[in-house]
């Protein structure tokens, strides 16, 4: 990092986002979680994945049709 100017706001960003996220939903909540921030980065991590290669992960994705 620190390649960048942004680099500083970038993560920033996704700091916030990743807490948001880390607000654990009602059948999150019921499940537990032992680490709610590292659980919000692996799924939104995950989530960018699929958006940015879509086709590319569909094929792997038991929740994405056409595979």
């Amino acid at each position: 990092m620190g390649d960048t100017p942004n680099d500083g706001h970038d993560e920033q960003r996704e700091d916030d986002r990743v807490g948001r996220r880390a607000g654990l939903l009602p059948e999150e909540q019921e499940a537990g979680s032992d680490d709610p921030e590292d659980q919000a980065a692996a799924i939104l991590e995950e989530s960018d994945e699929r958006t940015d290669d879509p086709e590319g992960t569909r094929r792997d994705s038991s929740q994405t049709p056409g595979g």
